[in-house]
């Protein structure tokens, strides 16, 4: 029976992944065994938001893959990164200056200036990750592709993990900025959460998010740390003890009340058991390949295959995906694993279907 979860609105690779990432070939052999030791005519270019290339998220995923880039294919590059929203538009144009073939955009933020460097510069490419192009109805450019993940899928298995694992019977999530690729992680969680009671005759209680509602609780931008702590003191004192941020490096501010409240942490993006400094309190992280998207649509361009075509990652492609328990490997009940392999599998299969307003399409 297919399990549907609705809103107010609406790992070995794969057959699908190999469809998606269709271009992504084997790493370069070494020197001697064939491969090309002179650069690559070719030039990746990458853009920030205002938290950076250190935010242990979603930046920083994109700059590892940029780094890849570089190491694996011989190719040129760029990068700027942006302090403010106003540096946005001006960063990109900075890189078109710089005769990029391709200009990567990180976050929904970057989409405006992308989109209008994509129409005034036809033989430059530009790639936006974790949003659509706000294009008219019908309109499309040939040379910007978006780079979308579907995280709700692997949230949910966050979700049904923390309901499973809270000792108070109350988890909680909050989100940097209210955006579709923010809350699509909370939708997710949040049915995860509604699925981990519905198998286990559970009460456990979300707070930080209304799903059906689509209102919860947001510090206001991917930065501010200081405001991260306060927006988790505030699920902290409604009892939660298992919180996943969705906020970039904002998130980063959550560790040290979670550390204080001996409370767990979900990171997302990255696994943030490797990328923060809250290793010990990180029960599992949802992941988003955005590095290995990157990687992919380099590649396409020094082989000449760009297209507009969307990316979506996703369970099925490995797009998105959920990090070891790591520490608490041996805390996680082993029924709980089993029922995350097999929710796993019926997202997969079809048989579990998330449904979000805020999910790729």
């Amino acid at each position: 029976m297919k399990r549907s979860f609705k809103t107010s609105g609406a790992i070995a690779a794969t057959a699908a992944a190999a469809l998606l990432l269709s271009s992504c070939g084997e790493a370069p052999e070494e020197d001697g065994e064939g491969a090309a030791s002179e650069e690559v005519d070719y030039k990746a270019c990458l853009v920030s938001d205002e938290g950076g290339w250190d935010d242990r998220s979603f930046n920083q995923s994109a700059f590892e893959g940029l780094e890849m880039a570089i190491d694996e294919l011989n190719i040129d590059s760029a990068d700027a990164q942006s302090t403010a929203e106003s540096e946005y538009g001006p960063n990109v144009d900075t890189m078109v200056q710089q005769n990029c073939d391709v200009v990567f955009g990180v976050g929904f933020l970057l989409e405006e200036g992308l989109r209008e460097a994509a129409e005034a510069n036809p033989e430059t490419d530009f790639a936006l990750i974790d949003s659509y192009f706000n294009f008219e109805e019908g309109e499309e450019l040939e040379n910007a592709k978006p780079l979308v993940f579907n995280t709700g899928e692997a949230a949910y298995l966050a979700g049904y993990v923390a309901a499973a694992m809270s000792e108070t019977g109350v988890v909680g999530t909050w989100g940097g900025i209210q955006i579709p690729s923010v809350t699509v992680f909370m939708d997710g969680y949040a049915d995860g959460v509604e699925r981990y009671n519905e198998d286990n005759d559970g009460d456990v209680e979300l707070v930080g998010w209304d799903k059906e509602g689509q209102t919860g609780s947001f510090s206001g931008d991917f930065s501010d740390q200081t405001q991260g702590g306060e927006v988790t003191e505030q699920l902290l004192s409604q009892d939660a003890d298992i919180i996943m941020p969705v906020a970039g490096n904002a998130g980063v501010g959550a560790g040290p009340a979670l550390e204080a409240a001996d409370a767990k942490m979900i990171w997302v993006d990255s696994d943030g058991y490797e990328s923060t400094d809250f290793g010990d309190i990180v029960l599992t992280s949802v992941l988003k390949e955005i590095g290995q998207s990157v990687y992919a649509t380099i590649e396409e361009g020094t082989q000449d295959g760009f297209s507009n075509e969307s990316y979506v990652g996703t369970l099925e492609n490995e797009g998105v995906g959920l990090a070891p328990f790591h520490d608490f490997e041996d805390e996680v009940p082993s029924e709980v694993a089993d029922a995350i392999e097999q929710l796993r599998q019926e997202i997969i299969d079809g048989d579990t279907v998330i449904e979000s307003e805020n999910a790729p399409s």
